[in-house]
């Protein structure tokens, strides 16, 4: 390798800049290398259904829990994983997995199989999915993950076929607990503004999807009566079995609730609904759009 190339290659690795010409007068001012970017902010347009849903997707129904943080929908997988058609593992956070192009021409190759970069993320998550679930031995995948509220729109041109479950819990016991899990990062109001940002998804996401709508204070009260509206919802039989589901394989923090209540391993009761008098006014209006306030 010259030194014209050594220095080259050192300039672009440390600066992204290359060497245009070297003459007489020394090194002439240099360039920019041109690189794919490694992130290109996707149009609405990119966002679309599967081209060839049997080609592109071996997913078939996956049953989405779309809730709030901290809405009892760790309970909800749970009892849903008991189930033996239902494999409800722990939070997935798949469309946070990120698929790029290295080069130009990789962009320029998947074009021609047309492929943009959303369908290859979409692929990806299908794919991370249906290996779960193939190795469960169960029918049907179910996702809880919350921050999935804010992707709805995602995860539904990804798949069609999608089932929701909407899980809503009175606002004010959502940022209670949301507050009471990080109490050392966050004061009250704080949490409540956070937790909000979720129910507020929800309710986008309730909005413009088809699905059933459960509440975790029935769950916890009647567990057996919602698992069965649930499963006639899936048209699945309802099974006893879901009313005691045992330990967890994953319980921790990030992943899922990870407090003793969900390691019990059957239903506990709900807190107290709060007193109207002690709601924040920030939750108030969604307390009243949830059916929490007259």
């Amino acid at each position: 390798m010259s030194w014209q190339r050594k220095i080259n290659k050192a300039l672009v690795r440390f600066t992204g800049f290359q060497v245009n010409r070297v003459g007489n007068q020394g090194i002439s001012t240099a360039a920019p290398v041109k690189t794919a970017p490694s992130k290109v902010k996707q149009t609405e347009a990119e966002i679309r259904p599967p081209a060839d849903p049997k080609a592109d997707r071996l997913l078939t129904a996956p049953i989405f829990i779309i809730s709030p943080v901290r809405s009892g929908s760790t309970l909800l997988r749970s009892l849903m994983n008991a189930h033996s058609d239902l494999h409800a593992p722990h939070e997935l956070h798949v469309r946070r997995l990120r698929v790029e192009f290295g080069t130009t021409l990789a962009a320029k190759a998947m074009e021609a199989l047309g492929h943009n970069q959303a369908d290859l993320e979409h692929l990806l998550w299908d794919r991370v999915l249906h290996r779960e679930l193939v190795r469960s031995g169960k029918r049907f995948i179910v996702d809880k993950t919350p921050a999935n509220a804010f992707a709805y729109d995602r995860i539904a041109a990804c798949w069609p076929d999608a089932r929701y479950i909407f899980l809503l819990r009175h606002p004010a016991s959502i940022a209670a607990s949301w507050y009471e899990a990080s109490p050392d990062k966050r004061d009250r109001e704080a949490a409540a503004t956070d937790a909000l940002r979720y129910m507020k998804a929800v309710e986008r996401a309730k909005a413009a999807l088809p699905g059933l709508t459960v509440r975790y204070e029935d769950l916890s009260a009647e567990p057996e009566r919602v698992t069965r509206e649930i499963c006639a919802f899936l048209g699945l039989e309802w099974e006893p079995g879901m009313l005691s589901y045992g330990e967890q394989a994953v319980i921790q923090k990030g992943l899922g609730d990870w407090r003793d209540k969900i390691r019990s391993g059957t239903v506990q009761p709900g807190r107290e609904l709060p007193d109207p008098d002690t709601i924040l006014d920030s939750l108030k209006p969604m307390c009243r759009t949830w059916g929490y306030l007259a």
